[in-house]
C-alpha cells in the first residue's frame, strides 16, 4: 500500500509505502493500547473504588477495619465450638435431671431412655420445592444454635421444677401413715361409737384394735418423730409419733417400746411391740390417726396405702 502526503509545507509530495510488516507492528501497537486501557480501568473501578462514591459498590476491599474472610471464618468457627461445648454440657446435665425425674415418675428406664436418640421419619415430599434443601448461612446457623441453647435451658428449668414437685410429693406420701402397723388381716374394733368393753355403754372409740400374740412387732406407719414414749393410765404404754402437717399417729398398750423422745424413725421400722399394758382385754395394738389433735378414722389412711401400692405394682408389670 502506497500512501501520498501532501501539506503546504512539502515542495512536493511525499510517498510511503506500507508492508506486511508495517502493518503488523499497527496491529500490535493496537492491541497493547487496548490491553493497557483494560488493565487502567480494572485498577480504577475495582482496586480503588472504595475512595470513589458511585464505584463504592464495586470494591473489593473489606470496608473500614472488617478482617479478613478468612480470619472472620476462623473467629466463628471458634466462637460456634465454645457454644456447642456448653450445649454439651447442657444436654449432660439435662440427661441427668431426666433421669431423676424419671426415678421420681415411677417411670422404667427402658420405656424412656434419655441416651437415646428418638426414632423418627417420614414419607419424602412430592414438591420440588419443599425438596430444595435451604443452605444456612453463618448468621442464620449461629441465631439456630443460640435458640437451640435457650431451648435447652427453658427445658432444665421446667424439669427442675417437675422435679420439685414430684421430690415434695414423694416426701408427702413417706410422711402420710399409709403403711399397716401390724402384719394382721383384720381389727377386732373399728373406727366410731361401739360398746365399752369394760363398762357396757356406749363410747366412742378412736383407733383400730388389731389382736395379735404378745411380742409381734409393731413398725411406723409413716416416716416421722418420736414426740412421746410413756406409760399412760389407760393407754399403757404408748407411743406418739409426729410426721408433721399437724398429722400424728398413736401406738397403745405396747408391751415394749423400742424408741425414745426425739428419735427420727423410717417408714416401717420396728418401733414397740403389742401387749396387753394399761385398759386393755388381752393383747392387741390400739392404732389412732389425730390431725390437729382430733381422732381421725385410720381405714381411710391405711386404704390409700394399699391403693399406692397397687398402682406400684402396676407400673413395675
Amino acid at each position: 500500500m502506497q500512501v501520498i502526503l501532501l501539506h503546504a509545507r512539502f515542495a512536493r509530495a511525499k510517498s510511503i509505502t506500507l508492508g506486511v510488516r508495517h502493518f503488523a507492528l499497527m496491529g500490535a501497537i493496537f492491541l497493547g493500547a487496548v490491553l493497557c486501557a483494560t488493565a487502567l480501568v480494572y485498577l480504577i473501578t475495582f482496586r480503588y473504588a472504595g475512595s470513589i462514591p458511585f464505584l463504592s459498590k464495586y470494591s473489593t476491599e473489606p470496608a473500614g477495619n472488617a478482617p479478613d474472610s478468612n480470619q472472620y471464618l476462623k473467629e466463628n468457627l471458634a466462637a460456634m465450638a465454645v457454644k456447642l461445648g456448653q450445649m454439651q454440657a447442657q444436654l449432660l446435665r439435662l440427661d441427668a435431671l431426666g433421669e431423676r425425674v424419671q426415678g421420681l415418675a415411677g417411670v422404667k428406664p427402658e420405656e424412656f431412655n434419655f441416651k437415646e436418640i428418638p426414632g423418627t421419619g417420614g414419607i419424602e415430599p412430592s414438591n420440588v420445592k419443599e425438596r430444595t434443601s435451604h443452605v444456612l448461612s453463618m448468621d442464620e446457623f449461629q441465631q439456630a444454635l443460640a435458640g437451640m441453647s435457650r431451648d435447652i435451658g427453658y427445658r432444665a428449668d421446667y424439669m427442675n421444677v417437675v422435679e420439685t414437685t414430684l421430690m415434695n410429693d414423694k416426701i408427702k406420701g413417706k410422711l402420710l401413715p399409709t403403711n399397716q402397723p401390724v402384719a394382721v388381716n383384720y381389727n377386732s374394733s373399728s373406727f366410731g361409737w361401739r360398746l365399752d368393753p369394760f363398762t357396757g355403754h356406749s363410747a366412742f372409740h378412736e383407733g383400730l384394735d388389731f389382736p395379735a400374740a404378745t411380742g409381734t412387732p409393731i413398725v411406723a406407719a409413716a416416716a416421722g418423730v418420736v414426740i412421746a414414749a410413756e406409760y399412760h393410765p389407760a393407754y399403757g404404754n404408748m407411743l406418739d409419733i409426729d410426721h408433721g402437717n399437724d398429722i400424728i399417729t398413736r401406738y397403745a398398750h405396747t408391751s415394749k417400746l423400742l424408741v425414745t423422745v426425739g428419735d427420727i424413725v423410717r417408714r416401717g421400722q420396728h418401733i414397740a411391740d403389742i401387749g396387753s399394758t394399761g385398759r386393755s382385754t388381752g393383747p392387741h395394738l390400739h392404732f389412732e390417726v389425730r390431725i390437729k389433735n382430733v381422732a381421725q378414722d385410720p381405714r381411710k389412711f391405711l386404704a390409700a396405702g394399699t391403693d399406692q401400692a397397687k398402682m406400684a405394682e402396676l407400673m413395675i408389670k
